[in-house]
């Protein structure tokens, strides 16, 4: 399996976290979320997965979930998709935290509101990496 972790290093006193970005793969991505990411927190020591970086294979979340070696979920949440869905329940099962981000005006799938209490909204990249900022902060200690 192909994957990329990014190991971002920290330069404040929080704890070092594994975050895993869910989404779904109905946009692109790679433009949209993974490269603003790997640009805004290159700087942070917190570990990335983002889990199709170089192929678009499956990646085993539900093994990284059940391992207990994720620390919370990122899910961006704008386009509904099944696969999405299930990831999102294994770490609900195991009680990692997730916390949503969706494009402003998004028609959100009603379920997600059962796994998150988490939700923020974007109308540009920026406010995106705002949003996630604002969850890195939450999380972090």
């Amino acid at each position: 399996m192909c994957d990329i972790i990014l190991k971002l290093g920290l330069k404040a006193k929080f704890e070092k976290m594994t975050i895993y970005i869910s989404h779904s793969t109905k946009f692109d991505f790679q433009k949209e979320l993974y490269i603003p990411i790997r640009k805004q927190f290159k700087d942070l020591e917190h570990t990335f997965i983002l889990p199709h970086e170089e192929a678009e294979a499956l990646y085993n979340s539900h093994e990284l979930f059940f391992s207990g070696k994720c620390d919370l979920v990122i899910a961006e949440v704008s386009y509904p998709s099944t696969g999405q869905g299930i990831e999102l329940g294994w770490a609900n099962a195991k009680q990692i935290p997730i916390a949503c981000i969706h494009k402003k005006d998004s028609d959100l799938s009603k379920s997600l509101s059962i796994i998150s209490k988490r939700f923020l909204s974007y109308t540009s990249r920026d406010d995106m990496i705002g949003d996630i900022t604002t969850i890195l902060k939450q999380y972090e200690s």
